[in-house]
């Protein structure tokens, strides 16, 4: 993997971890506590979409497979945590 592709991969990783975060599911590593910003989740999710719009036709299959997985996994989370939360 080139070191461009590793960043880009490293990116969208980072930003499925802030998603995380920002649901709740892993503590913020700033403060250690666990912190739910359903927001800012929600924000967070639009901008790896459109991230992954952006990149169309770009992507290995590799990047696409691990793209679509991880939207995939942060939309549930956050569908989720949004119900409980009754938004």
């Amino acid at each position: 993997m080139t070191e461009q592709l590793s960043n880009f991969v490293q990116l969208i990783l980072s930003l499925a971890g802030a998603v995380q975060i920002n649901i709740g599911i892993i503590p913020n590593p700033a403060t250690g506590k666990t912190e739910k910003n359903l927001k800012v989740a929600k924000d967070t999710i639009e901008l790896l979409d459109t991230l992954k719009e952006k990149t169309k036709g770009n992507l290995t299959k590799e990047e696409e497979a691990l793209f679509d997985h991880l939207l995939y996994e942060c939309r549930m989370k956050y569908v989720e945590e949004s119900k409980k939360e009754g938004k």
